[in-house]
Order: C-alpha cells, then sequence, then structure tokens
C-alpha cells in the first residue's frame, strides 16, 4: 500500500488539494466560460513528501483522521465507460483550434487526469479487460501519443488542469497491493511531456518516488511495458530522467526547487526509474537506443571517487546512495578515472603493506616490487608475437586464443598483462578480440580469492561464436533449422574433433557423447554445448592465464562498474571518427592553422570517405580508433617537412606526429596523402 507519514504531513497538500477541488466546482457553476484557478506551483514546492521511504512501514489509519482530511476509499475500481474515442477527441482539438472554445477538450483532460481510474478508462483499449500480462499493457498506446502531443498545444488553463489532476491521483488513499490499473496509470503518468519543464518537477519527484517504491513484481511489468515503447517516445523518457537528475544537481534558477536537504529522495527514485528503463532496453535485441544514451554527462564533474568509495563502503544498500549503484548513468571516460586511481591506490597499499611486513620481519625490502618487470626477447619477437599465441580468423578479421595443449601459458598472461597496462596508462591498442572475450574477462569482474574458482566462463551463445568463426555458426544455424532427419543425414554425435600438431584429438561435449546421436529432439543441445567447448572449455588454461595477467594491473573493483563493451574501447578506443573534432583540436609546428596547405589538408581529410580517415588515423597514430577522452586525447601534431614537395607525408606514431610537406596545391597534397596512408606498412611502404 502507499506509506503516509504524520498526520501533519499530509494536511497541507490534501487541504490544498481540497482547496483546488473547490475552486474547480465554483468555477464549473459559472455560466461564463472556464477560466480555472491554476495552483501556484512556486507553493507546491515547498509541501512535504507525499510517502515516505519505501523501508518505513508505519502508517496512519484512515479512522483518525478529521472528515476533511479523509479521501475516499477506493475498493477494487469499475471503470467509466469510455466516453471518447481517439478520432472524437482529434475532432473536439481542430474544432477548438480556429473557434477558441475548448471547453470540451478541457472537460477531456478533466476527468481523464484527476484519477487512476479516469486513465484507464479513456486509454484501456476494453475497459472490462484485465490485460494482466506483462507482454501487453493493454494500453492505447497511439491514443496516449495523441493526447500528450496535443497538451503542449493547449491553452494554459488546461496544462494547469491536467497537473492538478495529477496531484488528485498521487494523492488518493489506496488500500492493499497495486492493481495492474494502478500500474498503467503509472506507466501513463511517467510519459507526460509537461516533466520536461522544471516547474513541474515537484509533482515529477513525487510521480517517480511512488514508481520507485513499488514492490519488484510491479516493476516486473513495468519493465516489459517499456520495452514495448517506440524509440522516440523511450529515448524522451531516458531524456527527461537524465535531465532531471543533471538539474538537481546543478540547478539553474536554485529558488525552483526546495533545498538539497529536504529532497534529498529526488534523485535516488529518478534513478531507480532510469534503472527500470535501462533494464528494459537489455532486454531488446538490438536495443531500442543505444546503452551510451543512459550516460549522464554531469556527473563527469562531481566527485566520482567519493561516490566510488560510499559504494565500496556500503555497497547497494538503500542507507546511502551513490551513483556507482546504478553503473549505466557513469560515462566511459569518468569509470576510466575510477579504474586509473582505484587501481594505482591499491598496488601502493599492497606495496606498502609488502614492505611493512618485511621490515618487520628485519627482512630486506625488495624495491623491484614497486615495478612491473617485463623481459622482452628481441631476437624472438616474431615468436612472441599474437601470430603464434592466437589463431586470426580472416572471416571474422580478428584473434582467438589457440586451443592448442602446452605446458607455459605465461605468453597469455603477458598480453593480458599488456592489454591491463593499455586500460592503466590510456594507451589504445590495435588488437581485434571479438566482443565475447571481453565479456569473459569480467567473468567474474573481480579476482575470486579461492583460486580454485573457475575464471573467464560465461554463458554463451550462437550469436557469440558467429564473431569468431562466421561459417562454423552458419553451418550450426543450418542445422537447428533443418527441416529433415537429424540423425539420418547427418550422422553426428556429442562427440568433437580437433587438430593439433598434426594429430586429431576427439572430445566428448558430455558423458557418454560418442555414443549419443544428434537427433532433431536434441540438436538445440548440441549446439550450445559445442559453443561452449569452443569458446570456454577447450580454451580455458590459456584464456585464464590471460585472465589473471589482466587483472594483475587492473586490480580494481571499479570493473564491476563496466559492461563489456565498454572494456573493449578502454583497450582498444571507439570505432566513432569525429574529423571535425580532430581539427579544432589539431597543435601544429612549423605550420599555422590559416595557412594554405593546412587549408588545403582539413579540405581534403573531411571529404574523405570513413575508410580513409581510419587509414590517416591508423597511419599517423598506429591505430584507427580514437581513445575513450575523445580526438582532443590523441594530442594530434602536424608538423611542416621541409623537404622537396614530390615526397610522401611521414609519421612519427610515437608522437602522434603527421609530418607534411609544403605542398602547393590541393591536388598534389590528395594525391601524395592517400598514397601515404594507403600502401604504409610498419616502418616503411608495404
Amino acid at each position: 500500500g502507499l506509506d503516509r507519514g504524520a498526520k501533519g504531513q499530509i494536511s497541507t497538500l490534501c487541504g490544498f488539494a481540497s482547496s483546488v477541488s473547490q475552486k474547480k466546482e465554483a468555477t464549473e457553476n459559472k455560466s461564463s466560460p472556464i477560466h480555472l484557478v491554476s495552483p501556484n506551483i512556486k507553493n507546491v514546492r515547498d509541501l512535504p513528501p507525499i510517502c515516505l521511504d519505501v523501508r518505513q512501514k508505519q502508517r496512519i489509519p484512515i479512522d483518525t483522521l478529521p472528515s476533511e482530511m479523509k479521501a475516499p476509499v477506493l475498493t477494487e475500481p469499475i471503470l467509466p465507460i469510455q466516453p471518447k474515442t481517439m478520432k472524437d477527441f482529434q475532432e473536439d482539438v481542430e474544432k477548438a483550434k480556429p473557434s477558441g472554445d475548448w471547453k470540451t477538450v478541457h472537460d477531456f483532460y478533466l476527468t481523464t487526469f484527476d484519477s487512476f481510474p479516469g486513465l484507464n478508462a479513456i486509454f484501456k483499449k476494453d475497459a472490462t479487460a484485465s490485460f494482466n500480462t506483462i507482454e501487453d499493457s493493454g494500453i492505447n498506446a497511439k491514443f496516449v501519443n495523441a493526447v500528450y502531443d496535443a497538451l503542449l498545444n493547449t491553452p494554459q488553463d488546461i496544462q494547469k488542469t491536467v497537473l492538478k489532476g495529477i496531484i488528485n491521483s498521487l494523492l488518493r488513499e489506496w488500500k492493499g497491493p497495486r492493481t495492474k490499473d494502478d500500474l498503467r496509470a503509472y506507466f501513463i503518468l511517467l510519459q507526460n511531456p509537461q516533466f520536461n519543464n522544471t516547474s513541474t518537477y515537484v509533482i515529477y519527484a513525487h510521480l517517480l518516488r511512488q514508481t520507485a517504491t513499488l514492490v519488484e513484481a510491479d516493476h516486473h511489468f513495468l519493465v516489459h511495458w517499456f520495452k514495448k515503447l517506440s524509440q522516440k517516445r523511450f529515448k524522451q523518457l531516458v531524456e527527461r530522467l537524465l535531465q532531471f537528475i543533471s538539474l538537481r544537481l546543478f540547478p539553474a534558477k536554485p529558488e525552483e526547487f526546495p533545498p538539497i536537504a529536504k529532497c534529498s529522495w529526488w534523485i535516488p527514485s529518478a534513478s531507480k526509474v532510469l534503472a527500470l528503463l535501462n533494464t528494459a532496453n537489455n532486454l531488446v535485441d538490438p536495443p531500442l537506443i543505444p546503452y551510451t544514451d543512459f550516460y549522464n554527462s554531469t556527473l563527469d564533474h562531481i566527485d566520482l571517487m567519493e561516490e566510488y568509495h560510499t559504494w565500496q563502503s556500503f555497497g547497494n544498500s538503500h542507507s546511502r546512495f551513490s551513483f556507482c549503484q546504478y553503473p549505466f548513468v557513469i560515462s566511459i571516460a569518468a569509470k576510466k578515472i575510477i579504474i586509473q586511481r582505484d587501481s594505482e591506490q591499491q598496488m601502493i597499499s599492497i606495496a606498502r603493506q609488502s614492505l611493512v611486513d618485511k621490515v618487520s620481519r628485519r627482512q630486506r625490502p625488495d624495491m623491484n616490487m614497486l615495478f612491473l618487470n617485463m623481459k622482452v626477447r628481441r631476437t624472438h619477437l616474431v615468436s612472441d608475437s599474437l601470430d603464434e599465441m592466437f589463431t586470426y580468423h580472416k572471416d571474422s578479421h580478428c584473434h582467438w586464443f589457440s586451443s592448442f595443449k602446452c605446458d607455459n601459458y605465461s605468453e597469455f598472461r603477458l598480453v593480458g598483462i599488456l592489454m591491463g597496462l593499455a586500460v592503466y596508462n590510456s594507451i589504445t591498442l590495435d588488437i581485434r578480440f571479438p566482443p565475447c572475450c571481453y565479456k569473459k574477462l569480467l567473468s567474474p569482474p573481480i579476482v575470486p580469492s579461492d583460486q580454485n574458482t573457475p575464471v573467464g566462463i560465461c554463458s554463451v551463445a550462437i550469436d557469440d561464436l558467429c564473431q569468431i568463426m562466421p561459417e562454423l555458426a552458419h553451418g550450426l544455424t543450418e542445422l537447428l533449422s533443418y527441416e529433415g532427419n537429424v540423425e539420418e543425414d547427418f550422422y553426428s554425435t556429442f562427440q568433437v574433433f580437433q587438430e593439433e600438431f598434426g594429430i586429431i584429438k576427439s572430445y566428448n561435449l558430455k558423458p557418454g557423447g560418442d555414443k549419443i546421436p544428434v537427433t532433431n529432439q536434441n540438436r538445440k543441445e548440441y549446439v550450445q554445448l559445442y559453443t561452449d567447448f569452443l569458446i570456454n572449455k577447450s580454451i580455458y588454461k590459456q584464456f585464464a592465464a590471460f585472465y589473471y595477467g589482466f587483472h594483475s594491473v587492473c586490480a580494481s573493483n571499479a570493473l564491476m562498474l563496466l559492461r563489456p563493451e565498454e572494456v573493449e574501447i578502454l583497450v582498444c578506443g571507439s570505432p566513432e571518427l569525429d574529423m571535425h573534432a580532430l581539427q579544432r583540436s589539431t597543435q601544429y609546428d612549423g605550420y599555422a592553422k590559416t595557412d594554405l596547405t593546412i587549408r588545403y589538408f582539413w579540405d581534403v581529410v573531411l571529404g574523405f570517405p570513413l575508410d580513409l580517415q581510419k587509414k590517416l588515423l591508423h597511419f599517423t597514430t598506429g591505430s584507427d580508433r580514437v581513445p575513450v577522452g575523445g580526438m582532443a586525447d590523441l594530442n594530434f601534431k602536424i608538423s611542416k617537412n621541409e623537404t622537396s614537395t614530390n615526397w610522401l607525408p611521414v609519421a612519427h606514431t610515437c608522437f602522434n606526429q603527421l609530418c607534411l610537406p609544403p605542398y602547393k596545391s590541393k591536388k598534389d597534397l590528395k594525391q601524395k596523402l592517400i598514397i601515404g596512408i594507403s600502401n604504409s606498412e610498419g616502418f616503411g611502404l608495404e
């Protein structure tokens, strides 16, 4: 049920709602045109919370309240007969525009938004049906959209009437658990575009709080209803909530809102509702919006380390709020900073403790422990390369772990260390692992204290295999859709074969697999076990060494805040190029940005197709991806090369520097630049 505060906490809000009703009735009794007296929104912000925190279970019996404060006790609501259809409503709006007579439209909004039953009566597809399923909210979404799209173009008195109606709806006393009609009402109200305006934030905050404090089962329904929204409406919901959080943190006009101490529940409530939308987005394939659309860049300007330490101390409990409880709103740039600082602090702490232990035992401290010491065999560069430790799949253009068994997996650990160092030092690596590799790196995100606990094992599907071995994945997909007799036509068993150093070895996917035929009935199990074998089991020792190497450098609990896609961006950079941003941040040595050669250069580069822009980036920086901080973090520099204009451009990838001769024409510059970036290989031409 809806928790209530003390008697004094309710009186102000109920009295306000009562005065609104009296003024409304007085106005309706007049024969003159309707001029509703709207609530003073500035006074609304001073009202106490409608409901207490979800952890407070105290409740005031309605019998103890004076009669003027009692709200009607609603039993199972009986919905009124739907008075309007969407077509009727749209016709009423079109008639009101030229005539200026909005009474019919006003009455519609008044009866619709004054109560939860009113919302259901209008927007429910069938007022007599329950629609108690997670997949169908039973709401006429087109009608809801039409009503909200028209609302912002109606006279102000109608818009204020809707807000007063929402206040009345939120004030109603409810007995027992929420009905599905209540959930539908919350679902409809959250889509109200009026909540983009900061003057409505007090009402919006109470709506968010009531939605956030619903029980988990009710949230389950809302999540599945949210995922059925159109991309446009879904994105509007997300952006509205992000704006609400940002303006509460950094208000343009602080006097618009109550003091932060009196509304500390605003941001936690909004974050919880935002979490429901994030969950809904993750249930859809492909997602309704990119996961990056949930980032709130405003959070880059708060003390994130304090947020992180609060989360470390209190976890996901409700006793203390931290944005780290909702990591999907924290940008990848902010997460990178948290990981770097936390890893550094943990390494210093471990080193300090080790030194103290040595001194306490009167042993000589080993200063090498303060550094990461690696030996690179310059005479064995080829044997130490990725191609010798890993298998390159041409179809997917990525490296994957070789399943060959060996006695020493230290080289896999070395590559993991190098990847960890790249993250720790903000260095972008030109390395191609499939996305599932980063999912395995976060399985689990923190190294288990028990060394017998498996690491690098994650749930996989055929889509993951397609990222590594697309041809094999295609064959398995064909097996799943085969309409004939699988057992007789394929003659396969739950046994697979792999070649290792010229020797064919067999592996059972399950006990006795060599004697279990693959049939139409068990082929799904076969495909799942085969996929798991290829991605998890057959390379377990190799990947475990790689996992421990990576986490030996990135030893931060902040890894729990990351998605696999974000780990990939930290290692390899982002594939999204913004050459205009690169132009704005470029430094010059020997040239000025107004020089003719530089103007030619940017005219040419900005006109390049994406593949040539990537080649230019790879030519000058060693990678065709952008670091987490964006193009500005590249520290890109163009230097004047005082040589013949017959020469090609030269790059120093260690410094992200392009040495450009002073070409006299745009045509000559374009020709030489394309030749240089298209044919370079290492330290020379291909």
